[in-house]
């Protein structure tokens, strides 16, 4: 197949059962539920073939005007190798305006990013399995929707990015808990469907015992339920998740572009991704 016959558009809900037998060609565990979140967050492109089939697809999710996160980033096997992923990005990079972007890169994908600018931060490990017998936590309470306001704004803190609406759809779709200290939330977790189980993250707190309590108050009741969790390797908590049945299974390299003059961008002190909250 030419390139030339490889048509990019804008990406919507017609495309979606496309996208979904993309992913699975992957062997990724997207639903079209997860898809549906993911759009409804998110611009994005599709490349259609000449008989009008989704063969590669990315997302732009912008979180305010302070960054945007690409995702969901896959090209046909049968059309590599011809110039459709860095299409795909170019489009990205675009519908991204001026805010600087972050990514979590896959071994395949990480030289295609260095070239458009895009610079090494961290490593996301992804944990999934079905989780153990544990003890419930102390100190862990089931957030409410009054919660959410003091939620939006530790998450704007920590990550350093204003992902409200990131928050309002996982509040739609999931549950929150969060760790109080003298009438304060100084940490919180959320969970919702994902792919074959549930997904716990983001996770955000200060220490990596106070994530360990946030994402037992999730497990300990699911006893036998499948569970995935990524994490930052800097968090230190991927040998206690092996532990809890949670296997390390892969992940990837997160990435940034450009990275801020003589400045760092704010990153999360716990950072629990569900493919950048999103996949």
């Amino acid at each position: 197949m030419q390139q030339g016959e490889i048509e990019l558009q804008a990406f919507g809900p017609d495309h979606i059962e496309g996208a979904v037998a993309l992913s699975r060609q992957e062997n990724w565990p997207h639903r079209a539920q997860d898809w549906q979140m993911a759009l409804q967050l998110s611009s994005g492109a599709v490349a259609l073939d000449d008989q009008g089939r989704v063969t590669g697809t990315i997302l732009v999710t912008p979180y305010g005007n302070d960054c945007a996160m690409i995702n969901m980033v896959i090209v046909d096997r049968n059309v590599r190798g011809q110039g459709l992923g860095r299409r795909l990005m170019d489009q990205a990079i675009a519908l991204a305006g001026d805010r600087p972007l972050r990514l979590v890169a896959t071994a395949d994908g990480e030289p295609l990013y260095e070239k458009l600018g895009f610079v090494p931060s961290g490593t996301i490990l992804q944990h999934q399995g079905k989780v153990t017998e544990l003890d419930a936590p102390d100190g862990v309470e089931a957030a409410s929707i009054g919660d959410l306001p003091e939620i939006k704004a530790l998450d704007r803190d920590a990550y350093g990015a204003d992902r409200e609406a990131l928050i309002d759809a996982l509040a739609e779709r999931g549950h929150f808990a969060i760790i109080r200290r003298n009438g304060a939330i100084e940490a919180y977790a959320a969970i919702r469907p994902f792919g074959r189980g549930e997904v716990i993250g983001p996770v955000i707190a200060g220490s990596a015992e106070a994530a360990k309590d946030l994402i037992s108050f999730f497990a300990a009741p699911r006893r036998g339920a499948f569970l995935r969790v990524d994490t930052d390797s800097r968090t230190g908590i991927d040998g206690w998740l092996t532990e809890i049945g949670l296997v390390h299974v892969g992940g990837g390299v997160a990435m940034d572009r450009p990275p801020k003059p003589g400045s760092e961008q704010a990153r999360p002190k716990v950072y629990a991704l569900a493919n950048q909250a999103l996949g």
